[in-house]
């Protein structure tokens, strides 16, 4: 009797592994079949799932292209230069030399086997930056390269300057986010390098193509020019909870630059 139940629950289990199987075979199937129909160049072969269905399927949590396996490969590099205007035991002002900030960052993942996430931070902060810049009508370039940082309404008064001009694509706001994160960015790696004696910064975000692919094989070929993005001095900022501290240990480990404790 108890034979007979047991074969019965086995039974039972058989048919349901089976069915699952089944489904699970059927779901793989499909999935391949529409992975391959939409990475594959578009062709009439699509029509063989109908409707919109394989978009909805697809994405957006699947959709792909052949980029995914031939990703533009990185073609120039970014460069974030600081320097600070510094108050002296005289009790004047001196200006220091530029420090690339790009350079003491990369140094903390090169050749390293686990690099830092953040050793990335300066040419991120670069590369948003010149985008930026580069969306600005030219009236508003020509703003940006004058210096704004007397006061507590520096901020204010550099948004209202840019203002008085046309924005017909919106790209000011954008912008003023980007130099936002760049100065206070700025204004870490300056208090890390020569203290708090920094009574402000400016800094020159800036990004050089790599020889073009055409002349790989010319050993003449020179790199493209830099292209800059000229801005002038800022007034500094610091942003809640942000630890200069912190930020000084890590930015400083590296042997590329000499920092105020240093000194």
């Amino acid at each position: 009797m108890d034979t007979d139940k047991t074969e019965t629950k086995s039974a039972r289990r058989s048919v349901v592994k089976r069915a699952l199987m089944v489904v699970a075979m059927l779901l793989t199937a499909f999935h391949l079949l529409a992975s391959f129909l939409w990475i594959a160049p578009s062709s009439t072969a699509r029509e063989v799932i109908p409707g919109d269905l394989l978009s909805e399927y697809m994405i957006p949590l699947w959709g792909q292209s052949w980029s995914v396996f031939a990703p533009e490969p990185i073609n120039g590099d970014y460069y974030f230069d600081v320097r600070a205007v510094v108050k002296t035991a005289e009790g004047g002002e001196e200006v220091t030399d530029w420090v690339r900030a790009t350079d003491v960052e990369l140094d903390h993942s090169t050749y390293k086997l686990f690099p830092p996430r953040s050793a990335g931070l300066g040419v991120g902060v670069a590369s948003d930056i010149k985008g930026s810049w580069e969306d600005l009508p030219n009236d508003q370039k020509a703003i940006v390269k004058l210096d704004y940082f007397k006061g507590d309404d520096s901020v204010d008064r550099l948004t209202t300057k840019l203002g008085d001009y046309e924005d017909p694509d919106g790209a000011v706001d954008g912008y003023l986010e980007s130099e936002h994160l760049a100065t206070a960015y700025a204004t870490q790696v300056a208090r890390a390098i020569w203290g708090e004696d920094v009574q402000r910064v400016q800094y020159q975000a800036a990004r050089q193509n790599v020889v073009p692919f055409a002349q790989r094989n010319n050993d003449d070929a020179k790199r493209p020019n830099i292209q800059p993005v000229p801005v002038g001095w800022r007034a500094l900022v610091a942003e809640p909870h942000q630890s200069d501290v912190e930020f000084a240990e890590y930015f400083c480990a590296s042997d590329k630059v000499r920092c105020a404790d240093e000194q």
